[in-house]
């Protein structure tokens, strides 16, 4: 009787576990998803600051999430100008109107070009009158600028050659004052003053032609590393599924703000992958008998 008591119970551990599949929760901790989701919180949550501002950053990537959007306006709080540069950007490139008053409240940073951003941000998200009211206290003084970028900036705006220039670099997500743009054409200013290539990936995210979703894949590998971001936002963009392997690859990229837009991207896409399953459940006619 003993015997057959301990056989049973036995049996019932087994099916226990069995029942919660370990391997399966080991495999879904392991999913690119969840690894994408580890790294940002890990570099936003970092004690560099570099860390934290490109992956506060790469959020603006992800749209339509709570937690990448909460994020964002937590690191507006951020001790340093940069990482809360970075979050007011990724706000208004997410598209997160529900952030608009967080926004606002932003506009009364004493940093400048925090202030900025957050205008520009709240311009993309249709609350103009607030931006425009930063942009006033500029122009007529009532609010000052000894900031370098600022002012080189404002210097900018009278030169018709830099404003082609300035046209030109959006392309690539240069935001004046803020965000990537800004460093990425810093930088590609030093070594080449026209990054068409990085401009031409961000405008293919919407030619449907399956040719240029290849393109956008091999641009993933290219030797500049600003490419290298753009194509993986365009792709992100673009919503395709089928090619996330190439973005999950950028992993591994030995330049971090390629490292995060590729896992910003990886949410992005999976989230994109799931939809579409959901609305044909949803749509699909019930069969003719």
């Amino acid at each position: 009787m003993r015997r057959r008591l301990q056989l049973a119970a036995c049996l019932l551990f087994t099916c226990v576990g069995l029942v919660r599949c370990p391997a399966q929760e080991s495999t879904d901790i392991e999913s690119p998803k969840h690894k994408a989701w580890d790294m940002l919180q890990t570099a936003i949550a970092s004690k560099r600051i570099e860390d934290r501002t490109n992956g506060v950053r790469a959020l603006g990537i992800i749209r339509g999430d709570v937690r990448a959007r909460k994020l964002a306006e937590d690191s507006l709080a951020d001790p340093k100008p940069a990482v809360r540069v970075a979050a007011a950007t990724a706000l208004g490139q997410m598209r997160a109107t529900e952030s608009i008053p967080v926004l606002q409240h932003a506009l009364m940073d004493k940093n400048i070009p925090v202030v900025m951003a957050a205008a520009h941000s709240l311009r993309e998200l249709k609350d103009e009158q607030s931006a425009y009211a930063v942009y006033y206290d500029l122009l007529t003084g009532g609010r000052k600028s000894n900031d370098g970028i600022i002012a080189q900036q404002i210097e900018t705006l009278k030169n018709p050659k830099e404003l082609a220039k300035i046209g030109f670099s959006e392309g690539i997500g240069y935001v004046p004052f803020a965000g990537i743009g800004w460093d990425a054409w810093r930088t590609m200013h030093k070594k080449n003053p026209n990054p068409a290539r990085a401009v031409a990936a961000t405008f293919l995210a919407e030619d449907p032609d399956p040719a240029t979703g290849k393109a956008l894949a091999k641009a993933t590998d290219d030797k500049d590393w600003i490419v290298r971001a753009a194509a993986i936002q365009a792709i992100a963009q673009r919503g395709d599924p089928s090619l996330l392997p190439k973005v999950e690859l950028r992993f591994k990229d030995r330049n971090e703000k390629v490292r995060f837009s590729a896992a910003a991207a990886v949410i992005r896409l999976t989230v994109k992958s799931q939809k579409p399953t959901d609305r044909k459940v949803l749509s699909d006619p019930a069969p003719t008998p």
